[in-house]
């Protein structure tokens, strides 16, 4: 460990504690769930601008109506939620043979999503499946819609960061660095902020490529194009952070130091992401 190393700022992960009443509570109310929340609400609100905003869509209508929005936020939450839940278990979880103990002794942990625990790529299948549902049930265009979506993802993706950090979790590996720190639950050793180097990366400079995509370069008139984007982007950001993140303990011992979880999960993404832009930009700009 390196001297004078910093510390982990003394955060609480509730931001709201209210009783007990009688007995019951008290009621908690996380950090976590705050930037879930937040995620949500203002990438429902940045998707309403990119809709409001005819000239971003070319000659052809955006895919849905401001008001539509409100059930495309109803079911992308579902999809959020339970797929990034169940997303976590599967591929964090069962792999390990104490998460497996953990759940046969208590099965409820597999819902206790207050506790953290929730997985990126879980979350991206659910809300995948959100967007097949509300682009059939409107008949509107799949790909216009996802690329609405993959615009304002990075806004989530920042706040669902913080929010690791604020819960002092997914900490990254022992590291020299002057701005290494010492996670309550890590050890003694200085290790890599990890989350925050996600929070830029896949969060904030996500966002402004995906920005500048979409209102100067004209992205969402090829639909698919800020899609792949945002996966390739996503992709090649969490593949990069791997190498500075702490291994997943369950992953075999041959690949344990090489190969990560995140990073076997990422690199489907970026191989769809490269073909949706190769796609895109080999088709002609949508039209009327």
């Amino acid at each position: 460990m390196i001297e004078a190393a910093l510390q982990f700022p003394n955060l609480d992960p509730v931001a709201l504690r209210i009783g007990p009443f009688g007995g019951v509570g008290p009621f908690e109310l996380r950090w976590y769930a705050l930037a879930y929340i937040a995620g949500l609400l203002l990438g429902w609100r940045y998707i309403v601008q990119l809709i409001n905003t005819p000239r971003l869509w070319g000659a052809a209508k955006p895919p849905m109506t401001a008001a539509q929005t409100d059930d495309l936020l109803f079911w992308a939450t579902i999809g959020v939620i339970l797929g990034g839940r169940l997303g976590y278990v599967l591929f964090y979880m069962l792999p390990s043979a104490a998460e497996r103990a953990r759940i046969a002794d208590d099965p409820l942990t597999i819902l206790r999503i207050w506790e953290g625990g929730m997985a990126f790529h879980g979350g991206l299948i659910g809300v995948i499946l959100a967007i097949l549902w509300f682009a059939y049930s409107r008949k509107a265009s799949l790909l216009s819609v996802g690329d609405s979506v993959a615009a304002a993802a990075p806004i989530g993706l920042f706040f669902g960061r913080i929010a690791n950090f604020v819960n002092g979790e997914l900490w990254g590996r022992p590291a020299d660095v002057p701005w290494a720190m010492v996670f309550p639950h890590g050890g003694p050793e200085a290790r890599h902020p990890s989350q925050v180097y996600e929070a830029v990366l896949e969060g904030l400079l996500l966002f402004i490529v995906l920005r500048v995509a979409t209102h100067r370069f004209n992205a969402l008139q090829r639909p698919g194009l800020t899609t792949g984007l945002f996966l390739v982007g996503y992709g090649l950001a969490r593949a990069s952070l791997e190498q500075v993140r702490e291994p997943d303990a369950h992953m075999p011992e041959a690949l344990q130091g090489y190969v990560t979880m995140g990073l076997l999960l990422s690199l489907p993404m970026i191989a769809f992401g490269a073909w949706l832009i190769w796609r895109a930009r080999n088709a002609a700009p949508q039209s009327a």
